[in-house]
């Protein structure tokens, strides 16, 4: 009888130890209003939709689990920008799958906190934050995500930022900054003039992204504006613009492979 409870206790962990294993942590904002030139103009802002949900996608058909984490655990804003069709191309039924996604899935809906997601970050053999403007207003200036981003750098753990979110490398101070000498890529200037330009019509505080990336001492590498475009190097996998969820994806990938191969190996 001991033996046999054993044997189903060794079972319960084995299969407790494989779902941590294969968890992806989402950071999400959950910010929903954008300060245009100095205060004058407020704009709605959110996560770009296909920028999360093709990232969510991609690693829940690779066979992964997912846990969605934003400031105080308020449930993200999507960028109403985002649902635009011109943003989706040939992937509308897509489009439509992610919006009610939003609105139905229990654990999108019941976000944890960034403090709990912090007390569980071995549960995670991942990080991914997708991109949209509202990062630049609640997640950059949140004490919690440098300590996100540098225990996932620490461990070497697959981190994915994508468009905007790159930006919040800029958040851990240069002295202990890891990615210092990594290659980048992030939203480039000439799409965010155009953004600003076209799309917001004025200019938020927080900018510059690409320049101040290079600042502070990283590879910054950029294609022409609408690129399928992501960097990888090493743990780190950035990418470009709203049109990039192909190469983001990919890349990711093959980031959790290459982590989970040679954990296994050190094991």
């Amino acid at each position: 009888m001991k033996i046999r409870t054993l044997i189903i206790i060794l079972v319960l962990l084995a299969k407790t130890v494989s779902a941590q294993n294969n968890k992806i942590l989402f950071v999400m904002s959950a910010a929903d209003t954008l300060q245009l030139n100095n205060g004058e103009k407020l704009r709605q802002t959110g996560v770009f939709l296909n920028e999360f949900y093709l990232a969510y996608k991609s690693v829940t058909e690779a066979g992964y689990t997912v846990d969605f984490a934003t400031p105080n655990g308020i449930v993200a804003t999507i960028d109403e920008e985002s649902i635009n069709d011109k943003y989706w191309k040939n992937n509308l039924k897509v489009k439509n799958e992610a919006l009610i996604f939003t609105k139905t899935d229990s654990i999108f809906n019941s976000p944890k906190t960034l403090e709990k997601a912090i007390e569980n970050k071995s549960d995670y053999i991942g990080l991914i934050i997708p991109g949209g403007q509202g990062l630049m207003v609640d997640l950059k200036d949140d004490i919690n995500t440098p300590i996100l981003l540098k225990y996932f750098a620490k461990e070497n753990k697959p981190t994915g930022l994508i468009c905007h979110a790159p930006s919040l490398i800029l958040t851990i101070p240069k002295e202990e900054n890891p990615y210092i000498g990594f290659k980048v890529n992030s939203v480039s200037s000439f799409e965010e003039f155009v953004i600003e330009r076209f799309i917001m019509k004025g200019k938020p505080k927080n900018r510059k992204i690409a320049k101040r990336l290079k600042k502070l001492g990283l590879k910054y590498r950029r294609k022409l504006p609408k690129a399928n475009y992501a960097v990888k190097d090493r743990n780190l996998v950035t990418s470009q613009n709203p049109f990039s969820g192909t190469a983001f994806n990919k890349l990711y990938l093959e980031a959790l492979t290459e982590y989970l191969k040679n954990n296994k190996n050190r094991n």
